[in-house]
């Protein structure tokens, strides 16, 4: 799949998953956005990519935040001239039990996991359908959405609400934009990280074992997927999730 002269806004594209989107489009010749509110890592990244400098437009910003995300639509426009996909791949977490969860914290996952994927969509709806194709936004939500580990509520929301969202626009935007989720399982990203976060795998042979699949995910796996997902190939799919998990939450597991 080809992607020479499309415009991309990769959010959280600096580091793990994002960071395997935002490279798996720039190698198929696209023009990206890569957007992150990290910015030492954005810097390490676009230090790193310095010969693909043509195709980036590095940006800061926290996509919580209308403002921002209207200015980094905004300058993509203006420096692209153009847009044809968006890929909400911005998330957090947050620690802490039910009981000792601070609500900020609640807030302030759902605002970025969730309020920044809407904002994104109102903002570059408009440009995305100016095209002969469908313009098209993915939506990178969790197996979380589906199946919990304890103390996950924050995060498990976030990502269910994205998924009734990817429904709910593919059918307010269709048909000038598709609008899709992705729902990663376990993916190792430890050397996917800014430098100073990076870790060495700390993977066992039981983790990947549980997977029917027989491995732990990578982030190449779901880049893979968004480019697929966002091809014309995939032109009859929209509002529907992707769950690619190397078939973790179809697999029966019993204590022995």
């Amino acid at each position: 799949m080809e992607y020479q002269n499309h415009v991309v806004i990769v959010t959280g594209g600096a580091q793990g998953i994002g960071r395997a989107i935002t490279e798996a489009y720039l190698d198929a010749g696209a023009f990206v956005t890569v957007v992150d509110a990290d910015p030492e890592a954005l810097d390490e990244w676009t230090e790193s990519h310095a010969a693909q400098s043509d195709h980036v437009l590095p940006i800061v910003a926290d996509v919580s935040d209308e403002a921002a995300v209207i200015r980094l639509t905004e300058a993509t426009l203006q420096h692209w001239g153009r847009l044809h996909i968006v890929i909400n791949n911005a998330g957090i977490t947050a620690p802490g039990t039910l009981g000792s969860r601070p609500t900020a914290e609640w807030d302030r996952v759902i605002a970025v996991n969730l309020r920044g994927p809407y904002l994104l969509a109102k903002y570059t709806y408009d440009a995305l359908g100016r095209h002969d194709q469908p313009g098209v936004i993915i939506n990178i939500a969790s197996t979380r959405a589906l199946m919990s580990e304890p103390h996950t509520e924050p995060y498990s929301a976030s990502k269910g609400g994205l998924l009734a969202l990817t429904h709910s626009l593919a059918v307010s935007l269709g048909p000038r934009v598709r609008v899709n989720a992705i729902s990663p399982g376990w993916i190792d990203v430890s050397a996917w990280k800014k430098s100073a976060a990076r870790q060495a795998e700390g993977l066992r042979p039981i983790d990947h074992q549980q997977h029917p699949v027989g491995r732990v995910g990578r982030p190449e796996d779901i880049a893979q997927a968004c480019l697929w997902l966002t091809s014309p190939q995939a032109g009859f799919i929209t509002g529907t999730n992707l769950v690619i998990d190397g078939g973790m939450t179809v697999k029966m597991i019993y204590a022995e």
